[in-house]
């Protein structure tokens, strides 16, 4: 096995259900059906973490950590008549987001941000206010 230093903000790392990791290309929707995307990124403003879309995984829940910096994860309104629910992340923390929860993000401050999760089947549509 060769060892090979792998740099998180340009790639993705996937767990594959056979015990396996390789090194991957980012996924923002579907990837392998099978293998477990971990993937970091670095945003500096709404448009890089789609803002302006919903975002949606099916097939599994995911965890949405901060890194540095700030952001703000809102989940769609469960509920016709219901608001959004939205919850404030600050460097060293996280949300897991259920499973089949349409969710967004807008940032307060540049950040660092990584995700966890199974991206087969992830869909993302544009947002109109509101969901």
């Amino acid at each position: 096995m060769t060892t090979a230093l792998v740099d998180l903000f340009s790639s993705a790392l996937q767990f594959r259900p056979d015990g396996g990791v390789r090194a991957a290309e980012r996924q923002m929707t579907n990837g392998d059906t099978n293998a477990w995307q971990i993937a970091t990124f670095h945003v500096e403003t709404d448009a890089d973490v789609h803002a302006d879309h919903w975002e949606m995984h099916p097939e599994a829940e995911e965890a949405v950590c901060c890194l540095s910096g700030g952001v703000r994860l809102y989940f769609s309104p469960t509920t016709p008549d219901g608001a959004e629910e939205m919850v404030r992340l600050r460097a060293g923390t996280a949300v897991i987001v259920p499973r089949g929860r349409w969710h967004r993000l807008e940032l307060d401050a540049p950040s660092d941000l990584m995700s966890v999760t199974l991206r087969h089947g992830t869909r993302l549509e544009r947002r109109t206010d509101p969901r």
